[in-house]
Order: structure tokens, then sequence, then C-alpha cells
């Protein structure tokens, strides 16, 4: 190779050496700063708020961090999210490439932890005679079909995750029965019901697992139905309830994986908060508010009134 050539190739690996080692420097800078990060922001799928609510307590009395969490329902956060601008979320399902587009055109590469396993609860009042209900029977009353036995379903919010789920699984886009209708908080479902004769409320488990104290006179008053899966056998007799070893074996049938979704671009509080979740206190956590943990061994305990004492 030619003298002139040789300087000109060194010249320029030199060039690349410096850009490189400055982008190098200016990254770790960034993840420096952001690893300081003292407050952080999570849109939170609002039918996931109490037990996310109990995390950020615990989390917040180890750490010196504030986190604030915004409930929301689910439409609301996908379309706020278009945006671009806060990229740290609670919800019960990934995003798809569309909804994750304002993300992706700044080539930021989101890290998913899985962090639990819910359920969809379908309570009644207490005075009501069924304590099991057929799954095809609500996808029927969904779409539109008679069914005696119900007169009606109550959801949390015309855009929670939770008709969204119930609509897919019926495979309708719009629900034209008007006995399917939705109030404003999952709490607003739970009275309802508490009250009413012959409705079905449609909420997390949570919420009525943790209720808030104002609210036990009204989770009191209702009672979470078995339900019977729609691939079940025929004869089965095969109803489930949500208790955490049917969410997390898959036996109860409208189950659902909580994640938290996280769109920083760098290792920040959103990262550290989201470890903590998915980590054993975390995890703990989770149990505690009667959702399926996803790293935590299960036990179901049965209770017997005689103790056999034979060899």
């Amino acid at each position: 190779m030619p003298k002139y050539l040789k300087i000109i190739f060194l010249f320029f690996v030199v060039i690349f050496a410096i850009i490189f080692v400055n982008s190098c420097k200016d990254k770790k800078e960034a993840e420096t700063a952001a690893l300081k990060e003292t407050k952080a922001t999570f849109l939170v799928d609002e039918t996931l708020f109490p037990f996310m609510e109990d995390q950020v307590s615990i989390y917040e009395s180890q750490k010196e961090a504030k986190i604030t969490l915004l409930p929301k329902a689910e439409t609301e956060i996908l379309s706020e999210i278009q945006k671009g601008e806060n990229g740290l979320l609670v919800l019960s399902r990934v995003l798809t490439e569309g909804e994750q587009r304002a993300f992706t055109n700044k080539k930021i590469v989101p890290k998913i932890t899985q962090i639990a396993i819910d359920g969809i609860a379908l309570i009644v009042n207490k005075r009501a005679t069924d304590s099991v209900v057929d799954l095809q029977s609500i996808i029927d009353f969904i779409q539109g079909k008679s069914v005696p036995s119900i007169k009606g379903l109550v959801f949390d919010n015309p855009n929670s995750s939770t008709i969204n789920y119930m609509k897919s699984l019926a495979s309708v886009r719009d629900v034209d029965n008007k006995n399917v209708f939705a109030l404003k908080t999952s709490n607003e479902v739970i009275k309802y019901v508490s009250e009413k004769d012959g409705y079905i409320g449609v909420v997390g488990v949570n919420w009525i697992t943790q209720p808030m104290p104002n609210m036990r006179q009204f989770t009191d008053a209702v009672s979470i139905l078995a339900v019977k899966n729609v691939k079940s056998a025929a004869n089965s007799s095969s109803y489930y309830k949500p208790s955490q070893v049917n969410l997390a074996e898959g036996f109860y049938p409208l189950v659902r994986k909580i994640y938290m979704l996280n769109y920083e671009g760098s290792r920040g509080l959103g990262t550290s908060f989201a470890s903590f979740v998915a980590g054993d206190v975390g995890q703990k956590i989770v149990t505690a508010a009667g959702l399926a943990p996803v790293r935590l061994e299960l036990r179901e305990v049965k209770v017997r009134n005689k103790i056999n004492t034979e060899n």
C-alpha cells in the first residue's frame, strides 16, 4: 500500500476511534445520570391499581425515590403513549407494533417484565342463587343473544382493559346489547352489583381481594362466581374460581398476564422499580394481593377436620 494511502487510512481510524470513545462516554454519562433519577411516573391500567399501590409503598420505604402511579383506562393509556412522551407502563398485555411506533421511531428497544398473573372476576350479590356460570353464557350475552339467567353485565369503564378483553373473547368489535354497560370505576361496579339482583359485575380480581376500607361493606355483599371454561368437556363439572393456584395453572379461563413495560430507552428508576416488583419482595406483595406471582412457588393448603392417628 502506498505511503499516502496508509496515512489516509490511519487518519480515518483515529477519527472513528475518537467518535467511538466519545459516544461510549456520552452513553455512560447518560446511563449514570438515569440511574441517579429519584422520580418516575408510570401509567397504570386502573384495573391493576390496588396491588401496584402496595408495591410503590414498600419500594419507597426502602429507596430514596418517588414513584407516581397514574391510573387510567387501557384505551386512554394507548392514546396517550402515541405522543411517545411517557414510556413507563403497567398493562395486562404487551403493545402491538402499531401501538409502540412512537418509541420504535426513536430507536427505543423496550424492556418487558412479566410481574403477575391476574384474573378477571365475575361477581354477583350474595342473594344470587347461582354460584357458578358457564363462560359460553357470558360470551352469548355479549354477542346479543338471550340468556335468561343474566339480567345485565356491568363493566368498570367503557375504555377499560376488562371490556376490551371480553369483546376480544366474544369476537365482537362493538357491543349492541343494551344490557351490557359500563360505569366509571371498579368500586362503582362492586357497589352496583351488591345492590342489584341478576347483574354480573366484571372487575379485576385485586379490587375484590384488596378492597379499600370504605368498600368492605360492598365487597362483603358480593360473591365471586366459579366459571366453566368453554374448552372444558361438555359433561365436565370443571368450574373454577380465580384462586392463585387456578390462575397460575391456567384452570381459570379469564386469566391474563401483567407486564411492566419500559420504553425509557435507558436504565433508570423505572428499571429499578420493575426489578423490585419482579424480585422476591415484590412477588410476595403480588401474592398478598390475591394474584398469582410469576416467580414464587404456590401451595394449596387443605384443612382437615380430623387427624388420622392410625399407623
